[in-house]
């Protein structure tokens, strides 16, 4: 069992969707075999993750998902857990990633989703970044299509 916080930045509109993510959260982290785990994730704006990506990278540009590790354990009536650490999507670059990569949003957000995991459990692509059209060489790219391969019938935004 996993436990995941899914949060709206203030001041951002709720979509009619936010409950669906959790579910397909839970069904991605049993796909990889995480158990234990508590994570976090906030939906906000680009103006938003501007602001964190050029605090935490030092690149002054929006982007679709950051993921912050923490690795810190605790335990309490339920059992022990891991808390893995947060995951970040723009709301507003989901569209354009979409349109980019010819995809539904719903499919684009389950990419964002697995992505975010997969860096919170201390994968990297290092400079490798899907492409439109190509297929993914490096190990995280190639399981993180792999799982959304399993989950592609599983809708979030309906």
């Amino acid at each position: 069992m996993n436990r995941v916080y899914v949060a709206m930045q203030d001041g951002v509109e709720e979509p009619d969707w936010l409950n669906n993510v959790e579910p397909f959260v839970q069904k991605a982290l049993s796909e990889f075999k995480f158990d234990g785990e508590e994570i976090s994730m906030l939906l906000c704006n680009d103006t938003y993750m501007q602001e964190l990506n050029k605090t935490y990278r030092n690149i002054d540009s929006t982007t679709d998902v950051l993921s912050f590790e923490n690795d810190e354990e605790y335990e309490d009536e339920e059992g022990k857990w891991k808390c893995v650490g947060d995951i970040v999507i723009s709301l507003d670059t989901l569209p354009v990633n979409a349109d980019y990569f010819e995809e539904s949003r719903n499919d684009e957000l389950k990419r964002l989703i697995v992505h975010g995991l997969l860096h919170l459990n201390g994968m990297d692509h290092g400079e490798e970044h899907i492409e439109k059209g190509a297929e993914p060489v490096c190990e995280m790219l190639v399981l993180q299509e792999k799982v959304l391969n399993k989950l592609k019938d599983e809708k979030i935004i309906k």
